[in-house]
C-alpha cells in the first residue's frame, strides 16, 4: 500500500470503492494472486484508479499491481513525466516509465489521417510488452462508464458497428486480460474524487485532444443532456437490454 488510508475514508471514496469492487465482482475482473499492471497517463480518471486499488478490498481476494506510464512525447520539457514519477515515489508505488515518441509520429506527415488510432494502437503495443516483462496477467485501464458509452457512439457514428469497450476481455488466448474497474463509475464523480484527493493535475498536451472524434461526442451527449438528463444513463441500460429480433441481420 502507498497511499495514506486514513485521508481516504471519505463519503465519496466509500461510494467509488462500493462501485469499484461491485465491477470487479460482476465481471470476475480480478483472482486470488493476479498480479495487475495499471496505466496511468497522468489524467485524474487513472490516479483515481490508482488510488482506489491501493486501498483495503472488502471482496476482492488479494492481488499486488505496477503502475506504468507511457510519455508520448508530447512536453519536450518532460514536466509531466516528472511529476508523476514523483508521486509514484511519494507513495512506494512499483512502476514502469517510459519515454516515447510515439505521440509526435502519430501526428506527423506519416500519419495525419488518423493519429488517435495509431498513437492509442503502439501505447497498447507496448504496454502489452511491459505487461509481459513485469509477470502481470491483467492490465487495468481507467476508462469509466462516460468512456464506455461514448465509445459505443465512436464506433457507430464512425466505424459502422455497434460495438463498446468491454469492462473485461481476454486477449491473446486468455494469457492477458484487459480489466476496466471504472466501468460502473460516472466521469463526474471521478474528477471529484481527483480533485478531492488533490491528484497531480496533468495537463493534456495532445494536439488533437481538443477536436477528437471523442471530444465531439462528448459535447453532442452534454448539449443531448440539456433536454433528457437521461441520456448517458439511458445509453447505458441499453446496452444490456437489446433485442436480437429487432437489430438489422441479413438473412444467409
Amino acid at each position: 500500500m502507498g497511499t495514506d488510508q486514513t485521508k481516504k475514508d471519505t463519503k465519496l471514496f466509500f461510494h467509488l470503492k462500493k462501485w469499484l469492487e461491485k465491477a470487479v465482482m460482476d465481471y470476475c475482473m480480478i483472482s486470488e494472486g493476479d498480479r495487475l499492471l495499471v496505466g496511468v497517463s497522468g489524467g485524474a480518471d487513472s490516479f483515481a484508479l490508482l488510488d482506489l486499488l491501493d486501498s483495503p478490498m472488502v471482496f476482492i481476494p488479494d492481488f499486488s499491481f505496477v503502475a506504468v506510464n507511457i510519455d508520448m512525447g508530447f512536453d519536450p520539457e518532460y514536466g509531466t513525466y516528472q511529476e508523476i514519477q514523483k508521486y509514484f515515489e511519494e507513495n512506494g508505488y512499483e512502476y514502469v516509465m517510459e519515454k516515447t515518441d510515439i505521440g509526435k509520429l502519430a501526428h506527423s506527415d506519416f500519419n495525419r489521417k488518423n493519429p488517435c488510432f495509431l498513437c492509442s494502437r503502439l501505447r497498447r503495443k507496448r504496454i502489452f510488452e511491459i505487461a509481459e516483462d513485469c509477470g502481470c496477467n491483467k492490465i487495468a485501464f481507467a476508462h469509466h462508464r462516460d468512456d464506455i458509452i461514448e465509445t459505443l457512439l465512436i464506433n457507430m457514428f464512425y466505424g459502422r458497428e455497434i460495438s463498446t469497450m468491454m469492462p473485461c476481455q481476454s486477449v491473446f488466448g486468455g494469457k492477458l486480460h484487459i480489466i476496466r474497474p471504472l466501468a460502473l463509475l460516472q466521469e463526474a464523480l471521478i474528477k471529484k474524487y481527483s480533485r478531492e484527493r488533490g491528484f497531480p493535475a496533468a495537463k493534456n498536451a495532445c494536439p488533437s485532444s481538443e477536436n477528437s472524434r471523442r471530444s465531439y461526442v462528448k459535447k453532442l451527449l452534454d448539449s443531448l443532456e440539456i433536454d433528457n438528463p437521461d441520456i448517458r444513463h439511458n445509453i447505458y441500460t441499453a446496452m444490456s437490454h437489446v433485442k436480437p429480433d429487432y437489430i438489422l441481420t441479413k438473412k444467409k
